[in-house]
């Protein structure tokens, strides 16, 4: 709504008109005023709308999310609800829906409690057998004296321990003096100990602390001085930096095996690299000294995250520098093989994560396009309950083609029959709303609208093509270990150890996707650097176990 002419009204003259009003002897000029001030009234409102809305975006910004109440459980067929300005309901806009047999009728499983973890869960546990020490199979029974003892599955006990993150063990070597020659004889320290002072298991122990948890290293410096094992943060970079180049032909062939993913999603995440935002500042500097009002340079930093689907593994891939997620797809997709299908790349609609889009087929996340009518329940709770009460059965759909294990194709053929009437429903009653003017365009609900319709083909691959995700909320997760990073961190020095960080939490969030031991999986490649770099192939993260039995 645009900005009406401000009404140049003085106190006198608007009590003169008030009062030629009250006489009803209005004159051309006088409506003329009177219009102006009613088209100020409702942009006044209008604005004060579209103001509280922004505050309410800037609130949860920095105090976050206020807790939702429960909603109560929907009823059956498609949703229902007012519609702006006195239209139709998505009910009544067309014919009615039909919904899932399976939605209708069934009713979700309540979630598992958090009771005491089984023994089972502690997988990396070391087994210590404990036998009797006065009973044996076959003796007679201490306590009736007439049956005999015969085994059992034995019972499990668990005992957790605590250590420092890093562990130091003393070696005091004897030595020995001939009282002729002078010569020293030195013990020599065990085999078992290694000639390297730290392991590859303490290195290992050093990257999952930083590139998992988040932890800055000044921060596990203190930790070690606390518990009587010093590191200094130089040292723990020192030997991160060890374990990423043994990491470093795993990284390029995951790059490789990803490129041939079925199903891509991609997202970015601001970043911080100290040399990058060096450069910055002198090239600000350079322009100032040259008139210019700003740099022409790229100056932003992000960290990408690609998550993979190839055949039924994940990878997750991170790029940390200047380029965009579009960029870094685009680079990826390079070394894709020749002669392959469209790969099915998911993503939001900005602009940056676009690639060579004729090589792929793009999905725009749902839960985005969602997102935008939530933010507006408040002052539009009708409306907005119309697409979110729609879009719930699309999910719903989507859940239970999951609980039943269909196929791509399978799955495909359920949401045309289920989810394609909702989606034509729910578009018709959005363009009926823009095409009747019963929303104003500019409002944050005419533009929640105007995104939908704008990416209705994207949004709603799930019914056209096989296979295609509904939203993007795996590439935001995975983004969630590098905003950890970020949060504890601040930033990364260089460029170098910004690749580094790439490559060892890329490796490591591919080993949780893969149900793998980060730590073993780790101190497994640098013992075996030299097989590594040979045949990067044999040691990923889910073959790599058949690599270490010997042939």
């Amino acid at each position: 709504m645009k900005q009406p002419d401000d009404v140049q009204l003085s106190r006198e003259d608007g009590e003169a008109l008030l009062a030629r009003l009250e006489t009803n002897t209005l004159t051309a000029d006088d409506r003329r005023v009177l219009g102006k001030v009613v088209t100020s009234y409702f942009w006044l409102l209008f604005a004060l709308r579209e103001a509280k809305l922004s505050l309410k975006r800037i609130k949860a910004l920095v105090f976050g999310e206020k807790p939702k109440p429960p909603t109560p459980p929907s009823s059956d067929g498609p949703p229902s609800g007012g519609s702006a300005g006195g239209g139709e309901t998505l009910t009544s806009a067309s014919p009615r829906v039909q919904s899932s047999p399976a939605t209708s009728l069934s009713k979700k499983p309540p979630p598992p409690g958090h009771g005491r973890q089984g023994a089972a869960v502690y997988r990396a546990a070391q087994t210590v057998a404990c036998r009797h020490e006065e009973l044996a199979v076959g003796e007679r029974c201490p306590a009736c004296g007439r049956g005999r003892l015969y085994g059992l599955p034995p019972g499990v006990a668990m005992r957790l321990d605590g250590n420092a993150l890093v562990s130091a063990m003393r070696y005091e070597l004897e030595k020995l003096r001939c009282s002729a020659c002078g010569q020293v004889f030195t013990a020599s320290v065990p085999a078992a100990a290694g000639t390297e002072k730290y392991t590859a298991r303490a290195r290992a122990v050093l990257v999952l602390a930083r590139y998992y948890l988040g932890l800055p290293w000044h921060r596990l410096e203190g930790f070690q001085a606390l518990v009587g094992v010093p590191v200094p943060d130089a040292t723990q970079w020192d030997q991160g930096e060890i374990v990423g180049d043994c990491s470093y032909p795993i990284f390029r062939q995951l790059e490789t095996e990803a490129a041939q993913g079925e199903v891509i999603f991609q997202d970015d995440t601001p970043g911080r690299v100290l040399t990058l935002i060096e450069e910055n500042q002198m090239a600000r500097a350079n322009a100032r000294a040259q008139g210019k009002a700003k740099t022409e340079e790229r100056t932003g930093m992000q960290t990408t995250a690609l998550v993979v689907h190839v055949g039924a593994r994940r990878i997750c891939l991170y790029y940390t520098g200047r380029r965009h997620a579009g960029e870094n797809l685009e680079a990826l997709l390079t070394k894709r093989a020749p002669g392959r299908d469209k790969p099915l790349v998911m993503s939001d609609a900005l602009s940056s994560n676009n690639a060579e889009e004729e090589r792929l087929i793009r999905c725009h996340c749902l839960a985005h396009g969602r997102r935008q009518f939530s933010d507006v329940a408040e002052d539009f709770p009708a409306e907005s309950a119309m697409v979110i009460n729609a879009l719930k059965l699309i999910y719903d759909h989507d859940d239970e083609a999951r609980e039943q294990e269909l196929t791509a194709q399978e799955r495909l053929a359920y949401h045309q029959q289920y989810s394609a009437p909702v989606f034509t429903t729910l578009k018709t009653w959005l363009e009926q709303q823009t095409a009747e003017r019963l929303v104003e365009p500019n409002s944050s609900l005419g533009q929640a609208i105007a995104y939908m319709l704008g990416h209705w083909a994207t949004l709603t691959r799930v019914i056209t093509v096989a296979g295609a995700p509904l939203d993007n909320n795996s590439a935001e997760r995975a983004l969630k270990l590098a905003i950890r990073q970020r949060k504890n961190s601040l930033f990364h020095a260089t460029e170098h150890s910004a690749y580094i960080a790439s490559i060892l939490t890329s490796v490591i969030a591919t080993c949780v996707h893969a149900g793998v031991n980060a730590l073993e999986y780790l101190v497994a490649i640098q013992e075996h650097r030299q097989e590594v770099f040979a045949n990067p192939k044999a040691w990923l993260p889910w073959n790599y176990e058949a690599a270490l039995v010997p042939s």
